[in-house]
């Protein structure tokens, strides 16, 4: 999804707001699947606890990855937003990746839920402010991407020449899971699973589409 914005509202309080919205649509639509189905019995938590990458790292200094310090946040707090992905930390490693032309690595975020059937975080959306003149200029230079500046997108925002956005995916198939409870992404989408998988699937109980 794509939304146009305007430039009073590239902050992190707006950021903040459209996260509400999108955890309280999957919140209600969870609720709306349990009321329809009973035995589905799982809780998500709507209180959202918000988070930067730095201050994880600082909060998990005995932790290597951005994905475990996020299972130990997560797993305590069951509904989050990592925020300010991108650059590097003071540890001078990244909390993960992100393209330096996507969004603005001060304005963005992932959002989590604690998947009990995996016991972990599961990220259900990658999300953000997109990148500005300011913030495109910054990052392609932080990333050693300067080549890119002559691409037409690229040019063209650089340029001002582009309305400003905010935007994201959410995955469908993990909304699946999480709401349903499924331990593999083949209970929610059909695909082609290799031999090892399938069997160690039945072995589990597991039924694959």
């Amino acid at each position: 999804w794509e939304r146009v914005i305007t430039k009073e509202e590239r902050n992190l309080g707006f950021l903040k707001m459209i996260v509400q919205r999108i955890v309280d649509a999957v919140i209600d639509t969870h609720n709306q699947i349990k009321r329809a189905f009973p035995a589905l019995t799982r809780t998500l938590d709507r209180e959202i606890f918000y988070i930067t990458a730095q201050e994880l790292e600082d909060m998990y200094p005995g932790l290597e990855t951005g994905s475990q310090r996020e299972n130990a946040f997560v797993r305590e707090h069951k509904t989050a937003c990592v925020m300010q992905i991108g650059g590097l930390l003071r540890s001078g490693k990244p909390h993960d990746g992100r393209a330096p032309d996507y969004d603005d690595w001060n304005l963005n975020c992932d959002i989590f839920f604690w998947d009990e059937t995996l016991n972990r975080a599961l990220e259900v959306s990658s999300m953000g402010i997109r990148v500005d003149a300011e913030s495109l200029d910054r990052q392609l230079t932080l990333a050693h991407c300067d080549d890119r500046r002559t691409l037409p997108f690229h040019k063209m925002l650089l340029n001002n020449e582009l309305p400003l956005t905010i935007g994201g995916g959410i995955g469908q198939s993990r909304l699946s899971m999480l709401m349903m409870g499924c331990a593999h992404i083949g209970e929610v989408q059909s695909s082609v699973w290799d031999s090892e998988t399938v069997d160690a699937c039945a072995k589990a109980g597991i039924p694959l589409l």
